[in-house]
């Protein structure tokens, strides 16, 4: 078995263009889509909102994405982040690039002194990177086993939690 060789870094301005490819591949068959991920991605980094964008780059040509956002809580809690969306080029899908972004930016969300991270997605996937359903934090708009949590305090606050705006956008 062949093991792929790549490596993840910062977004730079120079990347934009492929990391839109790589969403619109990453995400063109997949059932769960709204089509709208790549435009999502080019909306938060026009309003500033991309704390952690990281590419993965093999040989040259960029292969996957992350981005990383501030979410906010109805209760005021403070310093949390949103991760998704998650974009790996459809040849590469299962090969564990996508797990090392996930890693990765949650290591700089570490750095950053986060207080925690959510994500919205399969919890049998995400549950592997310590995100757990927690009732005392709800996403009002999907079903509660999809939208789990990772604290890095030990501290959840409660509330709804909201993402930026620019994942309304559709086109």
């Amino acid at each position: 078995m062949h093991k792929s060789n790549y490596t993840i870094r910062r977004e730079e301005p120079s990347d934009i263009g492929a990391i839109d490819q790589v969403t619109r591949d990453a995400f063109a068959s997949a059932a769960y889509s709204s089509g709208t991920e790549s435009f999502i991605i080019k909306a938060l980094r026009a309003s500033g909102q991309l704390t952690v964008s990281l590419v993965a780059e093999e040989e040259g040509r960029l292969i996957g994405h992350i981005a990383v956002t501030p979410v906010t809580i109805s209760s005021g809690g403070e310093n949390w982040f949103g991760l998704g969306p998650v974009s790996v080029i459809p040849s590469k899908q299962g090969s564990g690039v996508g797990s090392c972004l996930i890693r990765t930016a949650l290591d700089v969300l570490a750095e950053l002194h986060a207080a925690g991270c959510v994500v919205l997605g399969e919890p049998s996937y995400y549950g592997r990177f310590g995100f757990r359903s927690d009732p005392r934090l709800q996403y009002p708009h999907a079903p509660a086993e999809y939208f789990q949590i990772r604290s890095f305090t030990g501290k959840v606050p409660e509330g709804s939690v909201e993402y930026h705006d620019s994942f309304n956008v559709t086109g």
